[in-house]
């Protein structure tokens, strides 16, 4: 006969939808880590919502301490937008960094592989040469290059000195790619190869497929990079407004603007809001390749 006090005891453990009691200290600990996590989550949102209440305040409350607009001026956007230059900035800076991330993937991706896939002699040291790339800083060369597009191609006051050397491979997107596709099977690629595949089909339907994640993390990391450059755009293209980024028309616009502050965040909300929008959507695909990339080395 089962004794009551083990059938209350199976019965409790069979109840999936029995609250489990936590203990003082447990209890405390949960409290503390949330809290810290909602701090830090609002020290992190603060400033857009400051940005977005700004950018739809009047020219006179924008100078106040208030923080809440009234009434809301939703023709501050719309009187950004038609500011002579600013759709043109938008134009430059979408093409930069569409161009540039598309290169940086098809350039990266095959020396990735290669690096990752391929048994040669100086493999080591081939991607130690690529990771040290990383350590030069770009101003240290910046003269040279200036000089090699200015005088040798005449490119200088256009976009293509900061598109064309995205096709060439960027050591970042390499040593993530690579890490990500030393996390893979073996076994599909040795497949593959007995099935008589060859190395760029095993590349485009086994390898590419399984790299979804990894793909769309350099594919952001890029992206944000190109979207955001201000340093390249100042150099190369400053002789010609037509060929302004948004990040190097930004500073003209607050130049020209330095006391209406509505105006000023309104053309700053312009321009974060493409970057948090694709964020907002590839954040899933963005945390995983993050987090698989570098398990195996």
């Amino acid at each position: 006969m089962t004794s009551p006090a083990r059938t209350a005891g199976a019965t409790r453990a069979a109840d999936p939808n029995r609250k489990q009691h936590r203990s003082p200290k447990a209890a405390l600990e949960w409290i503390a880590l949330h809290a810290f996590a909602v701090a830090a989550a609002l020290l992190f949102v603060l400033p857009f919502v400051f940005v977005g209440l700004t950018a739809l305040m009047s020219d006179s409350q924008s100078l106040t301490p208030d923080l809440w607009p009234t009434p809301f001026v939703w023709h501050n956007l719309v009187q950004v937008w038609h500011t002579p230059g600013f759709p043109t900035w938008w134009r430059n800076t979408l093409i930069y960094a569409v161009l540039g991330t598309t290169l940086t993937l098809l350039s990266s991706i095959p020396v990735a592989y290669a690096l990752a896939c391929f048994r040669f002699r100086g493999r080591t040291v081939a991607m130690m040469m690529v990771i040290a790339t990383m350590m030069l800083p770009p101003q240290v060369a910046i003269v040279p290059l200036y000089l090699v597009w200015a005088q040798d191609f005449h490119l200088t006051g256009t976009l293509w000195p900061l598109i064309i050397p995205m096709a060439f491979g960027d050591a970042f997107s390499i040593f993530l790619l690579r890490q990500f596709m030393l996390t893979l099977p073996r076994e599909y690629l040795e497949a593959a190869k007995v099935d008589g595949c060859s190395d760029l089909r095993a590349l485009t339907k086994i390898v590419l497929p399984l790299m979804k994640p990894a793909i769309a993390a350099v594919g952001l990391f890029q992206f944000f990079y190109c979207w955001n450059d201000y340093f390249g755009p100042q150099i190369y293209t400053s002789e010609n407004p037509a060929a302004w980024t948004l990040s190097y028309g930004l500073q003209t616009f607050k130049s020209a603007h330095h006391t209406n502050w509505n105006l000023t965040m309104a053309a700053t909300l312009l321009v974060m809001a493409p970057v948090i929008i694709v964020f907002f959507f590839a954040q899933r695909a963005f945390v995983d390749g993050v987090t698989l990339t570098g398990v195996k080395g």
